[in-house]
């Protein structure tokens, strides 16, 4: 499973790992990933994913990063009628970013999408751990190239 880290402001990668499936290898990886990253003094980071890294442990462990959870909320209701309850709260929902980083984060799905269409990623020709993350970070690196000429244009 390939796993990428975006920047929200202008969409570049700047961070993925390849990893063996299981059932957490999504917020462990994104655990990892973040950790790798060096924040700017002063500056608040948010971190926007999807409703299935909603869990108290990824929440928790992302604020002991100092990183601010921008997950969306997992109150869906579960075939017996019960209600599950989001780790997620009111405190975070209610600013005006948790709205903006649930709008920027599909853009992640950009880079998968040119790496299946103009990238190897669609069908991976090494076998392996490392080969496949050397060739998912090399995806990741082009990806960026064919962005920055855009985002100095604009």
């Amino acid at each position: 499973m390939g796993h990428a880290l975006m920047e929200n402001r202008n969409g570049l990668a700047v961070g993925g790992m390849v990893t063996q499936a299981n059932g957490t290898a999504e917020r462990r990886t994104s655990e990892a990933l973040l950790k790798q990253q060096t924040k700017e003094p002063g500056k608040a980071a948010t971190v926007g994913e999807d409703k299935a890294y909603d869990a108290t442990d990824h929440v928790a462990v992302l604020r002991k990063l100092g990183a601010t959870p921008h997950v969306a909320q997992n109150n869906a209701e579960t075939k017996p009628g019960n209600h599950r309850h989001s780790a997620i709260d009111a405190r975070t929902t209610r600013h005006e970013g948790y709205g903006m980083s649930q709008t920027r984060r599909k853009m992640i799905e950009c880079i998968f999408s040119w790496g299946k269409q103009h990238g190897t990623m669609r069908k991976p020709k090494h076998r392996g751990l490392a080969c496949v993350d050397g060739d998912f970070l090399l995806n990741l690196i082009a990806y960026n190239l064919i962005r920055i000429p855009k985002l100095v244009a604009a």
